[in-house]
């Protein structure tokens, strides 16, 4: 957190460093500043997150013992009321006992909704796609954006599995993949937008990240399912295009301007990655990592390295090979993860001396 007088030193170093004068609305930049200190920080977000899901549970048992779960209409009517009146207190009440109460009625709203259209043969999955796109664009509240975006996600998923058609999963996968390192590559540009592009850009950046990391949890367990081999390789390539895409971003921030060291690095990436084109969820996690990177989000950084922890211990245990072959490979991966870094390591020393 930065106080007033942190950031009278930084204008005055600015003004120092300057060849010509430069002008600051000092209270103005004290007073945003404020604001964002003042805002609740990811940790009370989360567990306003599982607050609201703890408290959801208990009132959907509450209405499983005093029996009013057996209209489907006054379900449905019942959930449709807590939807609204989430939206309603997350936009006009900026609490953080509010944003709990916000997030309690926006999930037992859409679990009564849920149990009111199913027992009533309606599509679920595009109502819940409507209604929390809706609540995305009118709310604006951080928690709720990132809950709709989440449900928007699996409610398509959701789509796709009940339709029977699973080989479109890897399709999806594909899309937010796209999605998101599009968002992230043009992250400035979308902030400066407009005040609802700036408002939206954090929750819905988080939750297509745990979205996109969900999915790709979801293919791992999908065993007993026949997937096509075709669908499954078309996704991790287009997921490994868009790794080549920001290894060229980031060569350009590391002044890696030698040619033949740029193909080196692409064909390093190709072949380090190539293994895995069966499995598109190892180059999922490491396309979130070095995004996140670059843009410095520590959240989507840190779910996307255990992300792929899990991922490559599970592309290991489902190898068909002895278990001194396996440890070959990991030791031989690891060997190369270590000489990536001792590159990118001497690129950084060495131009920090120039």
């Amino acid at each position: 957190m930065r106080t007033k007088e942190n950031i009278k030193e930084l204008m005055h170093a600015l003004q120092a460093a300057s060849d010509r004068e430069i002008h600051f609305d000092e209270e103005a930049i004290v007073s945003v500043y404020q604001k964002k200190d003042a805002d609740q920080s990811l940790a009370i977000k989360i567990l306003s997150v599982f607050g609201g899901i703890l408290v959801c549970l208990a009132f959907i048992g509450f209405l499983f013992l005093a029996d009013i779960f057996r209209s489907a209409e006054s379900i449905t009517l019942l959930g449709a009321i807590c939807i609204t009146a989430s939206a309603a207190v997350s936009r006009f009440l900026k609490k953080v006992i509010t944003d709990t109460l916000s997030v309690s009625f926006y999930i037992t709203g859409f679990a009564l909704l849920g149990f009111g259209l199913a027992s009533q043969g309606n599509d679920v999955e595009l109502v819940f796609i409507a209604i929390a796109s809706a609540v995305l664009l009118l709310a604006q509240n951080y928690i709720l954006s990132f809950i709709s975006v989440l449900i928007i996600n699996g409610s398509i998923a959701a789509l796709i599995i009940s339709g029977g058609i699973p080989n479109l999963v890897y399709v999806f996968i594909a899309v937010q993949a796209l999605v998101i390192t599009f968002m992230l590559m043009q992250e400035a540009k979308i902030i400066t937008a407009g005040r609802i592009f700036s408002a939206l850009y954090d929750p819905v950046r988080t939750g297509m990240v745990f979205s996109f990391l969900g999915t790709l949890v979801y293919t791992g367990f999908e065993t007993k399912i026949s997937i096509s081999t075709f669908y499954t390789w078309s996704s991790s390539v287009v997921i490994i295009l868009a790794i080549l895409y920001v290894v060229s971003v980031l060569m350009k921030t590391l002044y890696v301007t030698d040619t033949s060291y740029k193909i080196g690095i692409y064909l390093l990436t190709v072949l380090i990655l190539s293994p895995t084109v069966l499995f598109p969820a190892i180059p999922g996690a490491i396309l979130i990592i070095l995004l996140s990177f670059m843009v410095n989000d520590k959240t989507g950084f840190a779910t996307a390295c255990l992300g792929l922890i899990y991922f490559i211990g599970k592309f290991y245990y489902d190898l068909h090979l002895t278990l001194l072959t396996k440890s070959i490979l990991l030791f031989s991966s690891g060997i190369l993860f270590l000489a990536i870094y001792i590159f990118i390591h001497k690129k950084l020393t060495s131009h920090e001396k120039i």
